[in-house]
C-alpha cells in the first residue's frame, strides 16, 4: 500500500520559516516527479512546487518563487519543502504528491498524502 505522510506543519509568525517533509512508503518514487500543492479555506487546490526524478529540475508557483525550496532524497524516498519568509496568504493545508504531471496545465498526480496544516499569523 502506497502512503505519503507529511509532517512539519504548524503555526508561525509572518516572516518565519517552516520545513515540510514527506515520507513515501509502499514503493519508490525515484523515477517520478514529486511535488507540493496547497489548499486554503474556500479556495481550490493550487500547485506550489515540483521536482523531477533526479532533483535536477524544479518549478515553483509565482507566489512562492524565491521563498520556497523543494528538494528530495531518493535514497530515503522523501521530498521536502523549505518555506522561508512566510506570509499570511501562505496559510493552507499542504499536500505532498507523487507522479505529478502537467503542473502548469491540467495538474494531475498518482498519489497524495493527507496534508499538513500551515498557519501563518500576521
Amino acid at each position: 500500500q502506497v502512503q505519503l505522510v507529511e509532517s512539519g506543519g504548524g503555526v508561525v509568525q509572518a516572516g518565519g520559516s517552516l520545513r515540510l517533509s514527506c515520507a513515501a512508503s509502499g514503493r519508490t518514487f525515484s523515477s517520478d516527479a514529486m511535488g507540493w500543492s496547497r489548499q486554503a479555506p474556500g479556495k481550490e487546490r493550487e500547485f506550489v512546487a515540483i521536482i523531477n526524478w533526479s532533483g535536477g529540475y524544479t518549478d515553483y508557483a509565482d507566489s512562492v518563487k524565491g521563498r520556497f525550496t523543494i528538494f528530495r532524497d531518493n535514497g530515503k524516498n522523501t521530498v521536502n519543502l523549505q518555506m522561508n519568509s512566510l506570509k499570511p496568504e501562505d496559510t493552507a493545508v499542504y499536500y505532498c504528491e507523487a507522479g505529478v504531471r502537467n503542473w502548469r496545465g491540467s495538474y494531475s498526480s498518482d498519489y497524495w498524502g493527507q496534508g499538513t496544516q500551515v498557519t501563518v499569523s500576521a
